[in-house]
């Protein structure tokens, strides 16, 4: 990565008070970028927004991407170059309760940040974020390659899969060599793994109720032990898109596609090895038990095909799974210690980055 590219750059960062958004916040001010983020208030207590000082670090506006005004009002304050669109309902198990919100938040709140861009000639390149789950799944061993179908059973993974067809479409119609609009704007999406790391408290997530059973010496509560996931940490994704975002400012047209960012395949784990993993990581004597309730559906079985970041981006994970687990025990002990988990959390990324 060119960390000198990004010194005294204008960067617009939707979703910054969420924990992938507040790491990548943190990363963005450690190597001199500009940053303006536009989100909700930060939605757990504790928060690695709020932990980590964020607000310290950036030009914060918090707001709906809902709300279209406000959201240009706030795109065209910050002039960005720069748009990395990480603002979402990133919530499977929430997408059933409430999956008008759902698709209200992850499509049209991405067409009104596209359509925000569109009218800001300051913006040279666009990120969106989506997720591993826009793809319809078959339940195979093998990963999902970029140019793969995409679907969705509940609502969630549907609104994520709607969001790369609604980036598709803004890029092609309007901000491509071809599209309307005579100014270009490059735009790209990247789709991650389930991405775990210090600092997540987020609701019907696995890595803080695994941590909070810990802390209480009690058994967690498992949905589906069996289910595998490309698990990765936070900032094996977050370097592929800051990667992939410098190619497409400076390069443009032959970036803008659709970009896979997951962990090698040996990392492609169950959630119960991940449970017994990091009980031992963290010399706890908790351990797991079957929820007897009947659960909305998930997938069983997720795996993404990385070869086209690696070869064509030069883009590889850093840390196994068995090290990620390890920096996530490190940083959750040092905030239970009391440090300055800002200073804490820039020691993770220095150690990320050196390798």
């Amino acid at each position: 990565m060119n960390t000198t590219f990004w010194k005294g750059r204008r960067v617009l960062l939707t979703g910054h008070t969420g924990f992938k958004g507040s790491w990548l916040a943190l990363w963005l001010n450690s190597m001199g970028a500009n940053v303006h983020g536009y989100a909700l208030a930060p939605d757990t207590d504790p928060s690695l927004y709020e932990l980590a000082r964020i607000d310290d670090l950036v030009e914060s506006c918090i707001g709906d991407i809902r709300d279209r005004d406000s959201l240009e009002a706030a795109v065209q304050a910050a002039q960005p170059e720069i748009v990395l669109h990480l603002a979402a309902q990133p919530l499977v198990r929430e997408s059933f309760k409430d999956p008008v919100t759902t698709f209200d938040t992850n499509v049209m709140g991405t067409i009104n940040v596209l359509e925000a861009v569109r009218r800001c000639e300051s913006v040279k390149a666009v990120l969106v974020v989506t997720t591993d789950k826009c793809y319809q799944n078959r339940e195979w061993d093998w990963g999902y390659r970029e140019n793969e179908a995409l679907g969705g059973h509940d609502p969630y993974s549907a609104s994520k899969a709607c969001t790369e067809l609604v980036a598709q479409s803004w890029r092609l119609s309007f901000m491509g060599a071809t599209g309307e609009d005579a100014r270009h704007c490059a735009v790209a999406t990247a789709r991650a793994g389930n991405v775990i790391g210090g600092g997540d408290w987020a609701k019907d997530r696995l890595i803080p109720d695994l941590l909070n059973s810990i802390a209480n010496n009690k058994d967690v509560v498992l949905r589906n032990p069996n289910a595998i996931r490309p698990w990765q940490h936070v900032l094996e994704p977050l370097a592929g898109y800051l990667m992939l975002a410098e190619k497409l400012y400076t390069e443009g047209e032959p970036w803008t596609q659709a970009w896979n960012f997951g962990p090698h395949d040996a990392d492609a784990r169950s959630v119960s090895w991940i449970v017994e993993q990091l009980i031992r990581e963290c010399e706890s004597s908790a351990g797991w038990q079957l929820e007897s309730a009947a659960q909305p559906h998930e997938a069983q079985h997720l795996k993404l095909d990385c070869s086209k970041a690696r070869q064509q981006l030069g883009w590889n994970p850093v840390w196994n799974l068995e090290h990620c687990l390890k920096e996530i025990a490190r940083w959750h002990s040092a905030w239970k210690d009391g440090a300055d988990m800002q200073q804490e959390s820039l020691e993770t990324i220095q150690r990320f980055s050196k390798l």
